[in-house]
């Protein structure tokens, strides 16, 4: 059975309606390059925006706690689906099926989240320097709430920005990536079974836009739409940025990552190598938090590369569906031709590829776009190692100091996930310390890729500076109020102003 069909019968099977087909986007799984059929796409995204609106003057006055129950109820429907909606990951993203039922376990685990939160929208009470009056922060629903998401996490991005929003009281607009709609329109008909069982959520709460960049590109310019999060490159999150600040509306961006690895000698090789090949082969190179820099000590480099060649030689590359394969297929021909032209670039700038970077012939029939993992070792941090390149080439530098090597950990235009491997508590804590890694995620001895959702999200410099997700990431959905109350029966002004009248 061709992925197409395969994904055919999933969406069927989980309730979406035949009526979605007939239109002018098309679909393609990356397994076998093999088509569900054509998408009608969103046109009118005036009614969107206009329904999210109306959706928001009702739920804002919804209790949090009540709102809190549909995301409950998405969870107890997410569980129910899971493998369905898992293996529609597989098949339309090209995750390996552990990686797609990972996916959606984070979907679950945030909802499990946002359940707790929905009771814990705390604020402040501060004191009054005047008599008789009361000062308290707090904080209020936002106002419609655009997700736009990548092709590499369809549908889990969606649950960290959604589950939080709507506890937080505001609606979701969903703008997917139009690689993988096929997963957002099989989410909406799971939610849509959660707020059959809720009873009395507002039209419009939530909803998808299909389409391509431009239906993007309408709804951020929307002045109705109150927070836009988007994840995915950097030159779009600019874009993004751009228009929302014109229009002095919020953004919330989650870009592109340029992660390292510094090992030092003291560092568990054995740990570190899994480390390596799960981070930077995962996904084959597709996540944001994908290690792509591997900063050795000179007098390790040798042997750890040695061992990562023979680990890499090793690595079962093929369709995602099968047992024991660990790399699926590139998302499309064009990211295979983006790893083709950093390779012959890292060689013109000194590099010498130790292994891999061969295109590898799928292992079922049609037209997937495969390669074998690439580790390219460099003289030196050039210019085609620090731009990010969204495919699995791991680019080996070596140091002598310390201090050095964090320092070139950290001169490279992104600032998303970083780690260090060591047994030494000093380098492991002035690795964490204000003068260490500058990057929104820093791990010891863990690899750069494999967040929980328990901590906030993102990073700085061109990954964005956003942060989804655990932690208090729920304070991007909310606008801040301080409120004076005042109880006595005199009116004194702060700071010993007089003004009598």
């Amino acid at each position: 059975m061709t992925a197409a069909n395969e994904a055919r019968a999933i969406l069927k099977r989980l309730g979406v309606n035949d009526a979605v087909w007939g239109g002018s986007l098309p679909t393609r799984s990356p397994i076998d390059g093999s088509s569900a059929g054509g998408l009608i796409q969103t046109t009118d995204l005036d009614g969107v925006a206009a329904r999210s609106v109306a959706a928001f003057h009702a739920w804002k006055r919804v209790p949090a706690p009540r709102r809190g129950e549909l995301v409950r109820l998405l969870g107890e429907e997410l569980r129910a689906s899971k493998d369905d909606l898992a293996r529609l990951v597989t098949l339309e993203a090209g995750k390996i099926v552990s990686e797609g039922l990972g996916e959606v376990q984070e979907m679950i685990d945030i909802c499990d989240f946002a359940v707790g939160l929905s009771r814990q929208l705390y604020g402040l009470t501060l004191a009054s320097e005047r008599p008789g009056h009361a000062m308290r922060e707090t904080w209020q629903p936002l106002g419609p709430v655009l997700v736009i998401s990548a092709f590499n996490f369809p549908v889990a991005v969606w649950a960290w920005n959604a589950c939080l929003a709507l506890v937080c009281g505001d609606p979701v607009i969903w703008k997917p990536s139009e690689k993988t709609p096929l997963t957002a329109l099989a989410t909406r008909a799971i939610f849509d079974r959660a707020v059959a069982r809720f009873g009395d959520a507002p039209e419009g709460l939530s909803q998808l836009a299909i389409g391509g960049r431009e239906v993007g590109e309408t709804l951020t310019a929307d002045p109705r739409i109150a927070l836009v999060s988007a994840t995915g490159s950097t030159r779009m999150g600019k874009a993004v940025a751009q228009t929302v600040a014109a229009r002095l509306g919020r953004s919330l961006l989650e870009l592109g990552g340029n992660n390292a690895m510094i090992v030092t000698p003291s560092a568990d090789l054995d740990m570190a190598v899994r480390a390596i090949a799960f981070s930077a082969v995962g996904t084959c190179g597709q996540r944001c938090t994908t290690l792509r820099r591997l900063l050795v000590h000179e007098s390790i480099a040798d042997g750890l590369i040695a061992r990562l060649r023979a680990a890499y030689q090793t690595l079962p590359v093929g369709d995602p569906r099968e047992d024991g394969v660990l790399v699926g297929p590139l998302i499309d021909e064009a990211a295979a031709r983006g790893l083709e032209t950093a390779l012959a670039q890292a060689v013109t700038e000194g590099g010498e590829i130790v292994v891999g970077g061969d295109r590898v012939a799928p292992l079922t029939e049609g037209d997937g776009v495969y390669v074998r993992p690439a580790i390219v070792r460099m003289p030196a941090q050039s210019a085609v190692v620090q731009h990010e390149t969204f495919a699995p080439i791991l680019y080996v530098l070596t140091w002598s100091d310390f201090d050095a090597a964090v320092t070139m950990q950290n001169a490279v235009p992104q600032g998303l996930s970083s780690c260090v491997f060591t047994d030494s508590v000093r380098e492991a804590e002035a690795f964490l310390s204000a003068w260490g890694s500058d990057c929104g995620i820093a791990n010891v001895n863990i690899g750069p890729s494999g967040a929980e959702i328990g901590g906030a999200f993102g990073g700085e410099k061109d990954t964005g500076g956003g942060r989804e997700s655990g932690s208090d990431a729920w304070k991007a959905y909310m606008r801040r109020q301080t409120q004076t109350v005042n109880f006595s029966t005199s009116l004194p002004l702060a700071q010993g102003v007089k003004f009598e009248v």
